[in-house]
């Protein structure tokens, strides 16, 4: 992997390891993809996953990202999972604890050949296990969706952790420091009101959680 910009601020929270990167692009399935359209900049959130060394976004084929890539827009993707809220003694040095990865480059759509294996990739990466239950997309559905997939290779990664990194002249106030967690937990899953009598919840749901 390369890095198109050198990380200025903190670069000592740098992250070179494709591992590292990859698992946190893994436990995420909400991104922030920036582009060019119009001679406007867009940010949207979309749903997003990863295989092997492409990270494989959805639309329809009129939607914005579908439309940049195919203009060749430029793209910036973002994911960001937050660890705690850093508690210091002064509001200067109080922050999070986080870890991001963001990445450049250009999109592709893909072709008639890999469209509906990267829908599978895109059900099974949010529910895995899902794949298996659901009914296969009709000929309809696969022209009203398109998937675009952006190499994992120009990008930028940083991971900040640990306690209040406080000034010297701030320890012994008297001042509470420390870290608050953050952590994302999911509930009991609640059966659609539709939902034949008596149809059991899928263990891959009742357990469902991100790595």
């Amino acid at each position: 992997m390369t890095r198109p910009n050198q990380i200025r601020r903190h670069p000592e929270l740098g992250v070179d390891d494709l591992a590292e990167v990859h698992a946190i692009l893994d436990e995420g399935f909400v991104c922030h993809v920036a582009y060019i359209i119009e001679d406007r900049p867009v940010v949207i959130p979309t749903l997003y996953v990863r295989d092997g060394d492409v990270i494989l976004l959805h639309g329809s084929p009129a939607s914005g990202i579908v439309m940049a890539v195919r203009r060749d827009s430029p793209l910036s993707i973002a994911v960001t999972h937050v660890d705690g809220v850093v508690v210091a003694r002064s509001g200067f040095q109080s922050s999070i604890n986080y870890r991001s990865v963001v990445i450049h480059g250009h999109g592709v759509v893909l072709d008639e050949a890999a469209h509906e294996r990267g829908l599978d990739l895109m059900v099974e990466g949010l529910i895995p296990g899902r794949l298996s239950d659901v009914r296969r997309p009709t000929t309809k559905e696969l022209r009203k969706t398109s998937v675009v997939s952006v190499p994992i290779d120009v990008l930028s990664a940083k991971v900040s952790d640990g306690p209040p990194d406080d000034e010297d002249f701030d320890l012994g106030t008297g001042v509470w420091a420390g870290v608050v967690p953050v952590e994302v937990a999911y509930g009991v899953p609640v059966p659609s009101p539709d939902l034949e009598p008596g149809l059991a919840t899928p263990d891959y749901l009742t357990g469902f959680r991100r790595s």
